[in-house]
């Protein structure tokens, strides 16, 4: 910004000045010059920081990078609770059904049926808290867009992909439970109630 410019609505003289400067040589070398130089013009002009460019952009960019790494990590966080949650629900669901599976087994259901009856178990329950969240998502999208860099807040790429994540969370946890409930014996869930 020109030094003009760079003066206040109050119409006083900025406090701090940046001068940029191309040049080949190390920082520590250029110090001594640019001191010098600026010594030549005004010798009551201090010349406090030479940094390179790099670690300028650096510093410029590091409290939205550490929000990043916060949400990542309460995004990972989220993804491990929600597929704890889901595993835990439907398999305390398919511990409960223990007798209706084996009547279903008895009647001639098989592995397939039996594993596919507790996986879609799982897929509804994280289909619904989708539907919720992609609603939320879209509501409070505007909230969360002044973090967003080279993205919108309704990217559907984004979207795509979260939903292609959850829902093979779903499935993980659901497959579990599911193939302990089609390993179940007809003859002994029938006996155990």
């Amino acid at each position: 910004m020109p030094y003009p410019q760079a003066v206040a609505l109050d119409r006083r003289i900025p406090r701090a000045m940046a001068l940029f400067v191309r040049s080949s040589a190390e920082p520590s070398e250029m110090a001594g010059r640019l001191r010098a130089l600026v010594a030549s013009v005004n010798p009551d002009v201090p010349v406090s920081e030479v940094r390179r460019m790099q670690a300028v952009l650096s510093s410029s960019v590091a409290e939205p990078r550490s929000m990043m790494w916060l949400f990542a990590a309460f995004a990972v966080c989220a993804l491990l609770l929600a597929a704890i949650g889901t595993y835990g629900v439907v398999s305390y669901s398919a511990a409960q059904r223990t007798y209706e599976i084996g009547v279903r087994v008895a009647l001639g259901a098989t592995r397939g049926d039996i594993l596919g009856l507790v996986i879609g178990q799982s897929l509804r329950l994280v289909l619904l808290g989708l539907g919720v969240g992609i609603v939320a998502a879209l509501l409070l999208g505007r909230t969360l867009s002044s973090f967003l860099y080279g993205v919108s807040a309704k990217d559907p790429v984004t979207f795509a992909v979260v939903f292609l994540l959850l829902f093979s969370t779903a499935l993980l946890a659901g497959y579990l439970p599911g193939r302990r409930a089609a390993a179940t014996d007809a003859v002994r869930a029938l006996r155990a109630d």
